[in-house]
Formats: C-alpha cells, structure tokens, sequence
C-alpha cells in the first residue's frame, strides 16, 4: 500500500477550512508535515507556536535545536524522520485540549499520522500521546515505555520545549531518545 507525502500547502489548505469550526474561534492551529516520507520513524508533536507558523518549519528557536541534540543521542538527524506537527486547539492559557476539541480535530490528525508507514511513531507530549494511544493517561506516567495502538509501536516522550526549564524532564528526553536509538539498532 501506497502512502503519499502530503505537501506542506496542502495540509495548509486542510487547516484554513478548519478555522472555520467554532470551537477554534480565536486559537491558532497549524498543521505541519515535514521530513522523510519513507522514514521509520514518525514524530508527531504539537501545533508549533506563531513564529513556526510564519516560518513553515516545525521546531525551530530553542526547541528546535534541542530536538536536533535528541535526535542524533538517538542516531538520527531531521532527514531520518518524518515530523507531523498536528492540528491542535491552543487557547491562550496553554491548556490541555478539552475531549471535544479532540474530537473535532481527530479527522484532520488521523489523516497527517497516515502519511508514511513508520516503524515507530513517536509522540511529544501530551496532546498527541493522548490522541495516537486514545487514553487519557498522561505523559508524566507513559514517557520512555513502549506502547501499541494498533499494527504501531508507540514511544511517548516529553515535548523538548517542557525540558528547557527542567532539568529532570531533560534527563528523562535524553534517556528516552537513547532508548529509542537502541529500539531502532534491535538492541532492546
């Protein structure tokens, strides 16, 4: 089967019609698809901040170059993975997501996650862990574990930018994205 690599413009467009839902109203969201269409590894994070909307790039400033330090402890670099930023509702408080936002927004995610056929699919915090694994659990508990949310095999990790201010939150990215290194070398 066939997975297409969806252009940014595209997924653009899908996000334009979605401003459209009045939950939405006064938020921004973004949809973002960017990589490695035939990468084994998936990463899907959240819907990046202004800046990032304005740039068409995921995980640029800070967090960015964090990720980019993440991704080779795990042997990787941006052109071994495929990055989906995923539609969110992001009210200015910051707040997790209410179970109806996710509801409107989970046809817009389901199609951005099936547009390669990853290995692993890994998630940055707690927003897309919620959505790929559908539970309620939070990262704090599924970080660095293992998980299956159908033929998937999930990594749940913290999103770098919550390690920017803490420094057990790093020590826990850093140790997971070893983990993965080791996973994708079938060390583990």
């Amino acid at each position: 089967m066939e997975h297409p690599h969806i252009p940014l413009e595209d997924l653009q467009a899908q996000v334009a019609a979605c401003r459209r839902c009045p939950l939405c109203d006064g938020r921004t969201q973004t949809v973002f698809g960017v990589g490695n269409p035939e990468a084994r590894v998936l990463i899907v994070g959240e819907a990046p901040g202004k800046n990032e909307d304005l740039q068409g790039e995921p995980f640029v400033g800070a967090a960015g170059k964090y990720l980019n330090e993440l991704l080779a402890i795990a042997g990787l670099s941006r052109e071994d993975v495929y990055i989906a930023n995923v539609l969110k509702c992001r009210p200015p408080s910051n707040r997790d997501p209410r179970p109806e936002e996710i509801q409107a927004c989970t046809p817009f995610l389901r199609e951005q996650t099936r547009t390669i056929n990853p290995e692993y699919i890994v998630t940055l915090g707690n927003f897309s862990t919620k959505f790929i694994l559908k539970t309620d659990v939070g990262i704090t508990r599924l970080h660095g574990t293992l998980q299956r949310a159908g033929r998937f095999k999930v990594f749940p990790i913290f999103h770098p930018a919550a390690a920017l201010y803490d420094s057990k939150k790093r020590e826990a990215l850093e140790n997971d994205f070893a983990t993965l290194g080791e996973l994708l070398r079938g060390e583990v």
